[in-house]
C-alpha cells in the first residue's frame, strides 16, 4: 500500500508556484517542516511550518551552511518503513519519518551566468544539504517522493488530495527526474571548475547536462526520431531557446540551419544576413543597413535562395519585411533578435507562404559574437572536444605573398571572405565581391573542384571577386581555376607554395596567407 503523505520537508530557492502548493498540502492534512528563507517565506504567507532547528534540536550555522545535515532528517527520509531495524532505531532515536521531499537547489547556474560574478560567489552557490536530501529520498523513493521542480507541483499534489498518498509510479518517476537534476547540477559546477581554471587542460571527465525542450516531428528523415534539448547554462542567443513568433513547428533540419544561419550573422559587427541551404550559405552580405543587408544576401544565389533559412544580426524592419515578401521569393525561417511590429504583420500577411514561415526571435537589438568555451562532437562509443573557432583572426599574422598588394577595395572583400569561408563545410571556397557572397564551393573531395563550382555559381559576378579558401591550395591548378578573381586569401604552408605564387603572379592576382586554417567537417 502506498504510504500516506503526512510530513513534508521543503526546502527550495526557487519559490514560484510554492505558496499555492504548500496551502494545498496543509489542507490535505499535511504538516510541513522547512528552513531558512522558505520557512520565513511560508510563514509570511500565513502557512503553518514547523522549523527543522525545533525538531532536530540544532540550530543552523555557519552562514547557513549546516541547516539539514542531521541524522533526524536524514534518517526520516531513508527509513525503510518494511524494514524493522530501521524502524527501531528511527523510534529509539525520536526520528519521524518524512513521505514528501520538497527541494530545488541553490542558483548555481543563474549566479554564474552573471556578468562579473566572483569565484567566492560562485563557490558559495554550490549546494550541499539539497542535493543530498535529493539523493537521499530518490533512492528511497519506495517510500518517499521526491519534488525538484515547480512543474511537478501540481500532478502531485492531485495525487495527494486524492488519495492522501503518492503511487510508486509517480514516485518511481519523480526520483528518476531527481537523480537527472542532480547530475545536471554537479555537470554544471565541474563545468565552471573545468573552464575556470586554465583553458588549456581537458577536464578528465566531460559530462553536459542537456534538458528536454521538445518532442520534433521527426529527423532528418521521416523514419528518424528527433527532440530538441536545452542547455541551461548558456544564456546567449541561440537557435534552441529562440521564441517562436510565427510558422509551422520546427523542424530538425530547420534548428540546424538556423543554428548555422545564426551563427554566420553573428559574426559580423555591421548589419549582415546570412541565407542558409542544408547548413551551407548560398548568400551572405554586411552593408550600413540590414536591409541593404537582405537584399544583398539574397541576391548571392536566387535559385538556392528558394526555400532558404535566414540568419539576421538586427532587428528586421519594415524595409527588409517587404524586399522578402515580393512575388518570386520564399522563406522557409528567419531568425533574429527581433522584428519590428510592421515587419511582423507584413512577413505574417503579405506573402503566399505567410502562415508557414517560422519566425524565431532571439532577443536584443543586435546580436554579439558567440562566446562558446568549446565544442562536442558525437561519436559512436565516444565524442571529440575542441575549442571553439568563433574567434577573429589578428590580421598582423596576415602576409602579403605575391608582387601585387591588394587594393583598400579588396582588402575589405577579403575580410568579409575570410570571415564567411570558416561557415562552409570544408573543402570550402568562397568567391566574395562588394562585402557580399556570389559563390560557393563546398564539401568537396577535391579543392579545385570547390573553385570551380563557386566560379561557376558567381557567373558575371566572379569577374573583380575576391577568394577565400579554408585550407591552403596543394597545387596552383586551384587558383588557374578561379576565372576573374583578383585577391586570394588562404592559410598557405603547402610544400608547393611558392607555385601558388608564381601562378598568381603569372595572373596579376594579389593574395594573402593568414597562417590560419579554418576546416569545418
Amino acid at each position: 500500500m502506498d504510504p500516506k503523505v503526512k510530513r513534508a520537508l521543503i526546502s527550495v530557492s526557487d519559490k514560484v508556484g510554492l505558496t499555492d502548493f504548500a496551502t494545498g498540502l496543509v489542507a490535505a492534512g499535511v504538516q510541513i517542516f522547512s528552513t531558512g528563507g522558505t520557512k520565513k517565506h511560508l510563514e509570511a504567507c500565513g502557512i503553518p511550518v514547523t522549523d527543522v532547528s525545533e525538531y532536530t534540536g540544532f540550530p543552523e550555522m555557519m552562514g547557513g551552511r549546516l541547516k539539514t545535515l542531521h541524522p533526524k532528517v536524514h534518517g526520516g527520509i531513508l527509513c525503510r518503513r518494511d524494514d524493522e531495524a530501521d524502524m527501531k532505531s528511527a523510534s529509539e532515536h525520536g526520528i519521524e519519518p518524512f513521505e514528501l521531499v520538497v527541494v530545488n537547489l541553490y542558483p548555481f547556474e543563474a549566479t554564474i551566468a552573471k556578468k562579473g560574478v566572483t569565484d567566492a560567489e560562485a563557490i558559495e552557490n554550490i549546494d550541499i544539504g539539497g542535493p543530498t536530501m535529493v539523493r537521499a529520498a530518490a533512492k528511497n523513493h519506495k517510500f518517499v517522493g521526491v519534488v525538484t521542480s515547480a512543474s511537478q507541483y501540481a500532478r502531485v499534489l492531485e495525487e495527494i488530495q486524492a488519495t492522501g498518498a503518492l503511487s510508486l509510479q509517480l514516485r518511481r518517476s519523480l526520483a528518476r527526474d531527481a537523480f537527472a537534476h542532480t547530475a545536471g547540477y554537479d555537470a554544471a559546477i565541474a563545468r565552471y571548475f573545468a573552464e575556470h581554471d586554465g583553458a588549456a587542460a581537458f577536464p578528465q571527465t566531460y559530462s553536459s547536462q542537456l534538458k528536454l525542450s521538445a518532442e520534433l516531428r521527426y529527423g532528418e528523415n521521416p523514419h528518424q526520431r528527433a527532440a530538441l534539448y536545452i542547455d541551461p547554462k548558456y544564456v546567449g542567443a541561440s537557435a534552441a531557446s529562440a521564441r517562436q513568433l510565427n510558422g509551422k513547428e520546427l523542424s530538425y533540419n530547420n534548428l540546424l540551419d538556423l543554428d548555422a544561419a545564426l551563427g554566420m550573422a553573428r559574426a559580423f559587427d555591421r548589419p549582415a544576413v546570412a541565407v542558409l541551404k542544408h547548413n551551407n550559405p548560398c548568400g551572405a552580405a554586411v552593408a550600413d543597413t540590414i536591409a541593404e543587408a537582405v537584399r544583398k544576401g539574397m541576391e548571392g544565389d536566387p535559385l538556392s535562395a528558394f526555400g532558404s533559412i535566414l540568419g539576421v544580426n538586427r532587428v528586421v524592419d519594415e524595409e527588409s519585411a517587404n524586399y522578402l515578401a515580393q512575388p518570386g521569393l520564399f522563406v522557409e525561417a528567419i531568425i533574429a533578435p527581433g522584428f519590428s511590429p510592421k515587419a511582423l504583420e507584413i512577413l505574417t500577411t503579405v506573402p503566399k507562404w505567410h502562415a508557414n514561415v517560422r519566425l524565431l526571435e532571439c532577443g536584443g537589438e543586435k546580436l554579439e559574437r558567440a562566446d562558446v568555451s568549446w565544442v562536442v562532437r558525437p561519436l559512436t562509443g565516444g565524442a571529440l572536444l575542441q575549442d571553439s573557432d568563433v574567434g577573429i583572426d589578428p590580421e598582423d599574422e596576415w602576409k602579403v605573398v605575391t608582387e601585387k598588394s591588394p587594393t583598400e577595395e579588396q582588402l575589405r572583400d577579403l575580410r568579409f571572405a575570410w570571415e564567411m569561408v570558416r561557415h562552409v563545410k570544408s573543402n570550402a571556397i568562397v568567391l566574395c565581391k562588394d562585402e557580399a557572397l556570389v559563390g560557393v564551393g563546398a564539401g568537396q573531395m577535391s579543392r579545385v573542384d570547390s573553385v570551380e563550382i563557386s566560379v561557376k555559381k558567381a557567373g558575371d559576378r566572379a569577374q573583380g571577386a575576391v577568394l577565400a579558401s579554408d585550407a591552403f591550395f596543394p597545387f596552383p591548378d586551384g587558383i588557374q581555376a578561379a576565372k576573374g578573381v583578383v585577391a586570394v586569401i588562404q592559410p598557405g604552408g603547402s610544400k608547393r607554395d611558392q607555385e601558388v605564387i608564381d601562378a598568381c603572379n603569372e595572373l596579376g592576382i594579389a593574395m594573402i596567407f593568414t597562417g590560419r586554417r579554418h576546416f569545418k567537417h
